[in-house]
């Protein structure tokens, strides 16, 4: 086949790569390593390390296997983004395991759907959406429950608070009575962590065709479908976006620690790929817990510089409505990218007259780990098109996929 919309590829830009790592697990142990005194995940004004999460993540691998479970069993994980949300998912890749990463905003029928039909073991999930999870269990073949509250990762005085708020002025905690039984055990966050770090850790032995994760999908076209997705995409994936990125990585000193601003949730293919990219080059996320919260959103936008800002159209038009959002600087800001749907020429030329910086759109599904093809990060209008084809991530992540259910 030739492969002509390679000749398109702005300078410097390899149409085919060859990734340092095999798995995850390899690509975490050397960059949370290498970068261990670096920032790497901010959220609600509280920062963690790539150190610190290195040390976090394998007392969750090491508690997870204390579990006894087989290699490759399924594990879920029902949050927003908040700090627990990458040491947990790391954690369970370095145990071995197969990670689901399940929308918080499930109804129970699509939560009983997605546990059922992935035979996940244990769930990690964030208090406030234990009701649903509570109306279900029973019909799942989860063992093994823990519960993590808003604030577990925020330090003791602002993370009390923040539960506080959460439960009693936010009125954010329904209630639910999830407790130990004969059929599950429940465990707290904060508990669970305690005994985790006196355990050891076994470094599993992975291979790059190794299952990874259970990415569901396509849930407007009937139940959510499974994808089976293994490192070897995954990995393929990250350094192939790495790749597409260095345009933007060429105008910034090696100084610079690049802040990336993950408001798209993390459960969606296309926040993870980013996250996942990020922790390769040793970027800086910020993580938005609730980007609905316009105000809030700006409010974290104003505290530290930010470089890369992937989001949707809706998202780009609601900051838009507000005001204050002219008021930011955006002097740091070297990318705005849109996925997950069209971006209009309206929303487009209203972020360039506000911001200086065009909507550089791109197309992908969870088939294609959130990126199929994009235009150039070195263009400077929007063209109102999804680009050109990302040559590694179509012709090996896309042959490798599977689909898990009908």
């Amino acid at each position: 086949m030739d492969q002509f919309w390679t000749q398109h590829y702005p300078k410097g830009i390899n149409a085919q790569i060859a990734p340092p790592h095999n798995t995850l697990i390899d690509m975490f142990d050397d960059k949370l390593t290498e970068y261990a005194s670096h920032e790497f995940i901010t959220n609600m004004g509280v920062t963690y390390s790539y150190g610190q999460v290195d040390s976090l993540s394998l007392a969750i691998a090491a508690w997870i296997q204390s579990l006894g479970l087989a290699k490759g069993s399924v594990i879920g994980i029902m949050m927003p983004n908040v700090n627990q949300y990458l040491p947990i998912v790391i954690g369970i890749i370095r145990a071995g395991m197969v990670t689901t990463l399940i929308n918080p905003l499930y109804s129970p029928r699509e939560l009983r759907h997605q546990l059922a039909d992935s035979d996940t073991a244990v769930l990690f999930i964030l208090e406030p959406f234990c009701k649903t999870l509570e109306k279900i269990i029973k019909d799942t073949p989860v063992k093994t429950v823990v519960i993590s509250k808003i604030g577990d990762m925020l330090g003791v005085v602002k993370g009390a608070f923040v539960n506080i708020a959460a439960k009693y002025v936010k009125k954010a905690i329904p209630c639910y009575q999830l407790k130990s039984n004969s059929r599950y055990t429940v465990t707290r966050y904060k508990a669970f962590l305690k005994r985790a770090k006196k355990l050891s850790y076994s470094r599993p032995s992975i291979q790059a065709d190794d299952l990874l994760m259970l990415q569901y999908t396509g849930g407007t076209t009937g139940v959510a479908k499974g994808i089976l997705i293994t490192n070897q995409n995954v990995v393929t994936a990250t350094y192939q976006f790495v790749e597409w990125f260095k345009p933007v990585y060429d105008t910034m000193s090696d100084s610079t620690q690049i802040n990336t601003i993950v408001a798209l949730p993390l459960y969606h293919i296309y926040a993870f790929i980013c996250s996942i990219v990020g922790l390769s080059v040793g970027q800086h996320l910020t993580l938005v817990t609730n980007p609905r919260d316009i105000e809030g959103f700006i409010k974290i936008l104003r505290k530290r510089p930010f470089h890369l800002l992937p989001g949707v159209n809706t998202l780009f038009q609601a900051l838009l409505m507000n005001p204050k959002f002219k008021d930011l600087d955006f002097s740091a800001c070297k990318l705005t990218v849109v996925g997950g749907m069209a971006a209009t020429p309206e929303t487009a030329k209203r972020w360039r007259e506000v911001t200086g910086l065009p909507i550089l759109e791109g197309w992908g599904m969870s088939e294609t780990l959130g990126v199929g093809t994009a235009n150039p990060f070195n263009g400077t209008e929007y063209s109102g098109n999804v680009g050109l084809p990302l040559l590694v991530s179509i012709s090996i992540s896309v042959m490798m996929m599977k689909i898990f259910s009908p």
